[in-house]
């Protein structure tokens, strides 16, 4: 899996279309991945997706939150029933080792021969085989020289800029922290008892703590190459790389000594583990999923969907060219959204280049998809993936909004007192989950109102982000609202929460004779304006290079966007 500082996730190999059984008819619902895994003999661990999904539809009109919980956990636990016996009774006759989920209605395999793909092919109610190979989860995504460092440590700011950025303070002042509302992450696990996350987790009372409900891991052996050091199937929360304790810090997590690191510091957080040390599987996110549709006990029995979270933090993605096919993870994402939980994702660090929203669960509609700018202005990271989503052939704009995602400073899984800085979308989706908390703490009327919510977010969120060069993804320039580039803008409590936008800056055209090109080009984009038509002129030796012209004149005001033509000295005529 892919995580947000540019960790990466376990996937399928690129060009996952389902591919052709030798001439049988069945051949489209099996990945290339799969016959890869089992040519020549081999044995191989993947997934069976039935045609079957329940219909949820009548969940979003239901005004009990509770019931609506259980009408999602009872339906989709009665379709799998209904659906999953006879390759269940397959499965158990040919001796093979599976897992059933209800949530997606699929069962994982492990340990299937060619022989059994293509019996399941054949079958009528099986709609696609895919993928469930391990691959490393978490791979720094280099930042720029200009970036902090990945683990630069400061001096605790109070308020970090990420969190005063998005107008965090600004509802604590108005009595909204988050209360009342439960923050999921699934994650590669969490430092619980670190001091800016302990008086936030909701296992925790005060004196004692209560892991059920609250705790789940996905990880039941070893995936990565090493021995887990947190051990698997843990019985509390544990972080085996570092990147959630990090992440759930961003959400909510205030140590009350001057380290407030998180947007939403009112609300409670609970955790699964969805990785090994950065690796994991199609299947270990799924069941991390199905926990948090309906938490259970230590024991893994007596699920409670009241329970479950009400926003849901993905700072990873599942890449289609190493495990996850464009549709592995979209009904289980979908079947969340019904229960009523936000689920939000890290759009990815394969930026600038267009097209590289590439990862489930980012690339999904369902699925509110965040990139990230600089904390210390609002200029797009270069790192920060664009749109549109292409893998799946829909085009879909992404990502919806922007966050703070480089040098943000949060906590630590070295000790309960550490802190550091990491840059990535995985620390800008954090800040979309808090500001969620935030707003539904203020809003009871939009709890679990996802569609409204996301409306609200998207029409009231900063346009004036500064993207350098300006680009143009799929015909849609990054001066025009919304883009692939950072979607609708900078996500704003403030705003949400007073239903008003930030309007849109205008075009102030600077001065920029007699500075150097790349000096004018950037003075010009930071201005809301856009480089227009570069001539060279003959010039002095001192003009070469230098801008000796430009229209419009400055001091010109004009909608954002406006192009500056320019006229550049190229040194005396020979």
């Amino acid at each position: 899996m892919r995580l947000a500082i540019g960790f990466v996730c376990a996937g399928l190999a690129a060009g996952a279309a389902p591919a052709a059984l030798g001439g049988n008819p069945a051949a489209g619902k099996v990945e290339q991945r799969v016959l890869t895994d089992t040519a020549g003999g081999r044995q191989a661990s993947f997934l069976i997706q039935l045609n079957a999904q329940a219909d949820l539809s009548a969940a979003y009109s239901m005004r009990d939150q509770d019931a609506r919980g259980w009408y999602v956990y009872r339906t989709l636990k009665a379709e799998a029933e209904r659906t999953q016996g006879p390759l269940r009774a397959l499965l158990q006759a040919r001796g093979v080792s599976f897992h059933s989920y209800w949530a997606a209605n699929l069962i994982a395999v492990h340990g299937g021969d060619r022989a059994l793909v293509e019996q399941l092919a054949a079958r009528r109610d099986v709609g696609e085989i895919e993928a469930n190979d391990p691959a490393p989860g978490l791979t720094d995504e280099a930042p720029a020289p200009e970036l902090n460092a990945f683990l630069a440590l400061r001096a605790p700011a109070v308020v970090e800029p990420g969190v005063a950025k998005v107008h965090a303070p600004e509802l604590w002042a108005r009595g909204f922290t988050g209360q009342g509302i439960v923050i999921g992450n699934q994650d590669t696990g969490v430092r619980w008892t670190h001091n800016a996350l302990k008086p936030h987790y909701r296992g925790w009372n005060g004196a004692s703590a209560d892991h059920n409900y609250n705790w789940h891991d996905s990880i039941h052996g070893q995936i990565a190459g090493t021995a887990n050091p947190c051990g698997y199937n843990t019985q509390a929360p544990c972080d085996d790389l570092g990147h959630g304790t990090h992440t759930t810090g961003t959400t909510s997590g205030d140590d009350g000594a001057g380290n407030q690191i998180g947007v939403a510091p009112g609300a409670k957080w609970i955790a699964c583990h969805n990785m090994d040390q950065g690796t994991g599987r199609p299947e270990t996110y799924t069941e991390c999923f199905q926990w948090f549709l309906a938490p259970t006990d230590l024991s893994n029995q007596n699920p409670n969907p009241a329970l479950r979270p009400q926003v849901m933090n993905n700072s990873w993605g599942c890449p289609t060219s190493e495990g996850c096919a464009p549709d592995t993870l979209r009904a289980v994402v979908e079947n969340s959204e019904a229960s009523g939980i936000f689920v939000e994702g890290s759009a990815g660090n394969a930026g600038p280049v267009c097209n590289t929203v590439t990862d489930p669960p980012a690339i999904y509609e369902a699925t509110f998809t965040t990139g990230a700018i600089r904390s210390s202005d609002t200029t797009l990271a270069p790192f920060s993936s664009r749109g549109p989503v292409l893998v799946d052939g829909s085009s879909r704009l992404k990502p919806d909004v922007v966050a703070p995602g480089v040098g943000v400073r949060s906590s630590l899984a070295t000790s309960d007192s550490a802190y550091g800085s990491l840059n990535g979308t995985s620390m800008a989706g954090p800040h979309v989950v808090g500001v969620v908390a935030l707003l539904w703490s203020a809003r009871p009327d939009l709890v679990r109102n996802i569609a409204a919510t996301k409306a609200l977010l998207r029409t009231t969120a900063d346009p004036n982000v500064v993207v350098l060069p300006t680009q143009t993804c799929r015909e849609t320039p990054s001066g025009q609202i919304p883009n692939n580039s950072f979607g609708y803008g900078l996500v704003d409590a403030l705003a949400a929460y007073n239903g008003r936008r930030t309007p849109p800056r205008r075009c102030v055209v600077p001065r920029v004779v007699g500075l150097k090109l790349p000096v004018a080009r950037r003075k010009i984009v930071r201005a809301q304006c856009r480089v227009g038509r570069v001539t060279k002129v003959v010039s002095s030796a001192r003009k070469r290079g230098r801008v000796v012209a430009q229209s419009p004149r400055p001091g010109r005001r004009f909608a954002a966007a406006r192009k500056v033509n320019l006229k550049v000295g190229r040194g005396p005529r020979r």
